[in-house]
């Protein structure tokens, strides 16, 4: 005995159960905790200003939801090296996804609260 074809649905149209299922990327970014890994090189002053920029950033925005790692390249290479880090300073958004790249001294306000996905672009 053959089944009846299974009814699809027209272009567009979701079942109701599926409705709360899908998100969009960044939706949940205001409570998420963030996982943060800065890798810097020793104590230059790009890497002494981003660690302040980011520290502040994210004591300002991301009070209490953040886990923040400062890695010196030149104490532990083979991190660098695992991460494929080849400019510094670099800050890695691990969590919440997308991972996320920055690069520089973290300086640019705007950019950096867009990279993490707190801000909107102009």
């Amino acid at each position: 005995m053959k089944k009846p074809p299974k009814k699809s649905l027209p272009a567009g149209k979701r079942k109701p159960e599926l409705a709360g299922e899908l998100e969009q990327p960044g939706s949940n970014s205001r409570q998420a905790k963030y996982v943060l890994r800065l890798y810097v090189s020793g104590s230059t002053l790009k890497s002494a200003l981003a660690v302040e920029n980011i520290k502040r950033i994210c004591e300002q925005h991301l009070k209490n939801r953040y886990d923040l790692e400062v890695i010196d390249i030149y104490q532990q290479p083979n991190l660098a090296r695992d991460e494929q880090i080849v400019a510094v300073p670099t800050l890695i958004k691990r969590l919440p996804p997308p991972l996320r790249r920055l690069i520089g001294d973290l300086s640019n306000l705007k950019k950096v609260l867009f990279g993490l996905d707190l801000g909107m672009r102009e």
